[in-house]
């Protein structure tokens, strides 16, 4: 069983292989599929995401009204050239609203590894993919990567709001993202645990308030600062820098800060963002 990081590490290094091939082995393994049958699965997540971004219109609101169109908003001032990030990181930020708000408007989505974390991994493959960067291969042995570190950190910690906060959520995805877009780029085992490790520290105790109980506000906006984390941990990475914390320790401190963490500020929109005037307001309204 790989439950940590440094066991997936330590084995591709002495077998002499990528990351993403020792979480595909076990993943034959647990489940006694052939390597096709667990390509093909992968294969629908990915065509999952591919779907929820082609489909995206920005005319669907959310039952509140508190969501829908910014991702289209973004994508427009991207087209006029405007934004200040410009690029690979505007479309980054355009697709990782508009993921997070199909699943607020209650569309197809892929939860990686949550629902309301949905847009943080889509948003930073989706781009390279339209763009002709990445074959399709490439996403699949990306997205193998993802789906290690997400269960690893699943097992040490939390992938849960309720349980530890949003940085187990948008924290994780940002965790997954970041260690995809280092195997995307050549990257080797160490420097995918250096981007998680770094990843994670970035948003380490962001606690989870949801506005009236709803995963919307903040949660959409959330997915664009995991996004963009993810790549500016991938980046450092990728540039030689290291995490000096230990990846498995940093993911058992987030752990450990989420059991810590106020109950008021894990999902029960009762602290945070929740308990302002505004969010009381919309609580109230929600239940008129």
């Amino acid at each position: 069983m790989l439950d940590t990081m440094t066991s997936i590490i330590r084995k591709a290094e002495e077998e002499n292989k990528a990351f993403w091939e020792i979480v595909l082995e076990d993943d034959m393994e647990k489940k006694e599929y052939s390597r096709e049958d667990s390509f093909e699965k992968m294969l629908t997540v990915w065509q999952a995401m591919e779907n929820a971004s082609d489909s995206y219109t920005g005319e669907r609101r959310s039952v509140s009204g508190l969501v829908g169109g910014d991702g289209l908003k973004m994508r427009q001032y991207n087209r006029r050239g405007e934004s200040m990030c410009g690029g690979y990181v505007s479309e980054v930020i355009a697709e990782a609203l508009s993921m997070a708000e199909s699943n607020a408007c209650m569309r197809r989505i892929v939860a990686a590894p949550t629902a309301g974390s949905c847009g943080v991994l889509p948003a930073v493959l989706l781009p390279l993919w339209h763009d002709g960067k990445i074959t399709q291969k490439k996403v699949l042995e990306a997205l193998y990567t993802a789906s290690g570190i997400g269960a690893v950190i699943a097992h040490k910690a939390s992938i849960s709001g309720a349980a530890g906060g949003c940085q187990a959520e948008v924290g994780t995805a940002a965790a997954m993202a970041a260690g995809a877009l280092v195997q995307l780029h050549g990257g080797s085992p160490k420097q995918i645990g250096n981007a998680v490790a770094m990843a994670l520290k970035n948003l380490m105790g962001l606690v989870c308030d949801p506005v009236a109980g709803l995963v919307e506000v903040p949660c959409v906006k959330r997915n664009v600062i995991g996004a963009v984390n993810a790549v500016s941990a991938a980046d450092m990475a990728l540039a030689g820098i290291e995490s000096r914390v230990p990846v498995d320790e940093v993911i058992v401190a987030m752990g450990d800060v989420g059991r810590r963490m106020p109950h008021e500020f894990r999902e029960t929109a009762l602290g945070g963002l929740a308990a302002t005037p505004f969010g009381q307001k919309v609580k109230e309204n929600m239940q008129a």
